[in-house]
């Protein structure tokens, strides 16, 4: 039935593409076409400001650019902006980069307390919502424009602006009047589930000075990943495997990862198989976004107004994003039902006034949220050493002289998640008014992050019962006490963030139980000089100073019975590692402060041309490591403390309107010095914990540009795109390894990318409802080059490049629109995000071909 409703779809866009030159033929003739482009304001420099005026690179999509590219949640907006590539794993799970200022796949477990702070700055209005390791995924409800500056940021945005910046604007409550507005979309997917969406809005005026505005949303977006039925033995363990075996990603193994027991005579081990058969099923990624948005503006007098904005959203999605390029296309094998749940509520608020000449702002947010997850484990077989002696009989993983014997249990393997996150920002900043020759704005940001994570990691085979002669094995629960452990009692010397005096729950093998926290503190000014009337200069700084920390622990109830009865507890109390009690050499604290700069001058030679040079500085705040001080191959150690990482950008822009205003075509060139780039590293020969390291320099060079043209000669037509051109190159390695390799690229960094559409407009000659109705077309196309997934050899895989159509065609009224849609015309597998950290290939596809309608009326 889908298949049908498609190409019923398909053959009403190809009708009103027919029809368009018949229905054109009624239009004004060409010389009176008088359209002239709209210029988006923005707030990029904190200053409401043309963005066509500001010597910043700044792509804008306004609100009726989002609206006419159907633009609901994060995947939809980035795939719209060349240079912005995003990696992850699904809806909450997404880490943004701009202009290939990549290293590392995120992946679950380095989600939060272990992940790497974002270095793009992601904002809704004034609240900077980047968190580690993942940030919020904010639908994209009742907006008035997203604007996204590329390059460092960070004079004005602080540590997560090192490669650029992403904000999403919100329309506020208006005093002009009532209003209130609907939408509604339905859509099919080929091979998937169907998806539906509401969102509604309403705008009051409930004084002359004080008004409401709120937003409602669901979107429920139907599966169309297959679980597809297998099985999985521990014969296929990484403990097994020779050394020379070549990954799928074309990387050999070598000494050091070398199985344990590779080469031995499995003849008379018994390998229970983990199978699937009975969740396998099609289409188990569905989601759901629900949320609300509730704003209220007061306004004092002329000079003071304060606005106050609460917002809340759940995302609840089933299954997993991303498919086994080795099975058929949107196919996997999964053995774990996998779900999260993503729950945030975030409370802003915005005090605007004058203090003498000085626009003075002061905002401030508080956001909760709360993830809770659960995730099939089983790929960590084949790069996990221990795992066989977690799930299989002692007699397995370490006979004496003996051929290995016993059965290996089946390896269902799956992660219990539960994250809390509280942050709270404030940040009191001043600007000098607009008119004067010399301007300054400056200010003064705090926060305060807190980020308490407990991953479980459940092992069902691993109840083997403890003997007291001396041999080895697991407990069914680990029972905490409250100091260290006693012979003959399996103990804990740290009862974590979360956990409580008692067993673990049954199979939970490894527990890591962590409270991060990140503090930060800014000062920071930019201030321009107008040399001539075409000449200015603007100079900025800030002054950081963060301090980032971890308490808790990640244990294991792997422990051994000694002939002496002596216990050994494997496991990180990091309280104590980072506490006055570790390691002499181990830090406190990751903390770090500094000093960056920025230095532009803009040269503006008529009132429709800019010409701008900018050098500027970011960096990304460090962290610890929970397993810090463990010892690897190669003389390597895992540091206890990672660095800052910096970058030092070299830019020149341009931003002009030619030809009567109507062509605008804006552009920057840029250079990237990148020193000691933050990676996160799994890598079992070292420690069975991903870490993280300032593993690398390196350099990127880059041109980026974007178009819009109303061709004079054809009334309705706009034809719009951009593009991005980039080179990454890793200049030297930081670290005893050659997994990271000099000359090679930096993650989701493809050489090019871009998108084109074209919409074409006509007024119909009949009405509807007595009000004039206007058709539209608009096809596009999207399109990148192939990247890899990580800058370590060991866990980089290929992504192919794509190229992608999609097309709308509709009317609209006065006050009504209904527009007819068709995303991945071709149905083109493109590869989005991937992830090897397991040596599997992981691919993350975009959505097959989806038709749908989409309904929309303003009061």
């Amino acid at each position: 039935m889908n298949k049908l409703f498609g190409g019923a779809s398909l053959l009403a866009i190809g009708t009103i593409v027919a029809a368009t030159p018949a229905m054109a033929q009624s239009q004004e003739p060409a010389a009176q076409n008088n359209r002239r482009l709209t210029t988006v304001t923005v707030t990029a420099t904190k200053r409401s400001e043309s963005a066509q005026d500001i010597p910043v690179t700044v792509n804008a999509l306004g609100e009726q650019e989002l609206d006419q590219l159907g633009v609901k949640n994060f995947s939809d907006y980035l795939v719209q902006l060349p240079g912005v590539t995003a990696g992850g794993s699904g809806p909450g799970q997404n880490t943004i980069y701009i202009r290939g200022l990549a290293s590392t796949t995120p992946n679950l477990t380095v989600a939060g307390v272990a992940g790497l702070a974002p270095n793009v700055s992601f904002y809704l209005d004034e609240q900077p919502l980047a968190q580690p390791g993942r940030n919020l995924d904010v639908y994209a409800a009742d907006l008035e424009r997203v604007e996204v500056l590329s390059g460092p940021q960070g004079t004005l945005f602080g540590a997560s602006s090192q490669a650029g910046t992403v904000r999403l604007i919100t329309n506020k409550p208006s005093l002009a009047g009532f209003d209130a507005g609907f939408k509604a979309s339905t859509a099919f997917t080929d091979g998937g589930e169907m998806s539906n969406s509401v969102e509604a809005m309403i705008n009051l005026p409930v004084t002359d000075k004080l008004a409401v505005r709120g937003v409602v949303y669901t979107d429920t977006q139907g599966g169309y990943i297959d679980n597809v039925g297998g099985t999985l033995s521990t014969r296929e363990s990484a403990r097994f495997r020779a050394e020379g075996t070549v990954r799928a990603n074309g990387v050999p193994v070598n000494a050091d990862r070398a199985g344990f027991q590779a080469g031995s005579d499995l003849s008379g081990v018994t390998f229970i198989d983990a199978n699937n058969g009975t969740i396998a099923e099609n289409d188990i990624n569905d989601v759901t976004y629900q949320g609300f948005r509730l704003s209220g503006y007061y306004e004092f007098n002329q000079d003071w107004d304060l606005l106050l904005q609460h917002s809340q959203q759940g995302i609840e999605a089933d299954g997993v994003f991303f498919a086994d390029p080795e099975l058929d296309d949107y196919d996997i094998v999964r053995f774990t039902p996998e779900e999260i749940e993503d729950d945030f509520h975030s409370t802003a608020w915005t005090l605007q006034g004058r203090l003498g000449m000085l626009e003075t702002i002061y905002t401030g947010a508080y956001t909760e949220r709360t993830t809770d997850q659960v995730v099939d484990y089983s790929d960590y077989l084949f790069v996990g050493q221990y795992l066989p002696y977690y799930i299989c009989d002692y007699d397995v993983t370490y006979p004496t002289g003996a051929t290995p014997a016993g059965t290996c249990y089946a390896p269902n393997l799956s992660v219990r998640s539960h994250s809390e996150t509280k942050v709270q920002t404030h940040e009191l900043r001043f600007n000098t008014p607009d008119e004067y020759r010399w301007r300054a704005t400056f200010g003064a940001f705090y926060s305060d992050l807190e980020l308490a994570e407990r991953n479980d990691f459940v092992y069902p085979g691993s109840t083997q019962v403890v003997y007291t002669d001396g041999s080895v094995g697991f407990a069914p629960n680990f029972p905490l006490t409250n100091g260290a452990a006693t012979p003959g009692d399996v103990g804990n010397e740290s009862q974590g963030y979360f956990s409580q005096p008692g067993p673990f729950p049954a199979g939970v093998i490894f527990r890591n139980d962590v409270l991060r926290t990140d503090e930060q503190i800014g000062l920071f000014g930019e201030t321009t000089f107008d040399l001539t009337d075409t000449f200015a200069i603007t100079l900025g700084a800030r002054y950081y100073d963060v301090e980032v920390d971890l308490e808790g622990s990640a244990n294991s109830s792997f422990f051994n019975l000694f002939a002496d009865t002596d216990q050994q507890v494997f496991g990180t109390n990091i309280s104590q590692l980072y506490g006055p009690n570790g390691p002499a050499d181990a830090p406190d604290k990751a903390a770090t402060d500094g000093v960056i700069l920025k230095a532009t001058g803009e040269w503006t030679p008529t009132e429709d041309t800019l010409f701008y040079a900018t050098y500027s500085e970011g960096y990304r705040a460090g962290l610890l490591n929970r397993p810090g001080g463990a010892a690897g191959p190669n003389n390597y150690t895992v540091p206890y403390a990672v660095d800052t990482d910096e970058v030092q950008n070299y830019e020149i822009g341009w931003k002009t309107e030619l030809f009567d205003n109507s062509l605008r075509f804006n552009g920057a060139a840029f250079f990237v010095d990148i020193e000691g780039l933050q990676t996160t590293i799994f890598d079992p020969s070292i420690v069975n914990l991903f870490f993280s390291d300032n593993a690398a320099n390196a350099e990127l060079k880059g041109i980026e540009g974007d178009f819009t043209w109303l061709p004079a000669s054809i009334d309705g037509l706009t034809v719009a795109g951009a593009f991005s051109l980039l080179d990454s190159e890793i200049t030297e390695v930081l670290v005893p390894t050659n997994d990271v390799v000099v000359g090679s690229e930096l993650a989701f960094a493809p050489s090019y990318q871009g998108n084109l559409r074209v919409r074409y407009e006509w007024d119909l000659e009949q009405e509807i409802a007595g009000q004039r109705v206007r058709a539209h077309i608009m096809p596009q196309m999207v399109f990148s080059d192939d990247s890899v997934t990580d800058v370590v050899e060991i866990n980089k895989m290929d992504l192919d490049g794509y190229v992608t159509f999609g097309a709308t065609a509709g009317i609209t009224g006065d006050n009504w629109g209904a527009e007819l849609f068709a995303t991945n015309l071709t149905n083109e597998y493109a590869e989005l995000s991937g992830s090897f950290i397991f040596d599997r290939e992981r691919v993350t596809p975009i959505r097959p071909r989806t038709i749908g309608i989409r309904l929309k009326y303003d009061y």
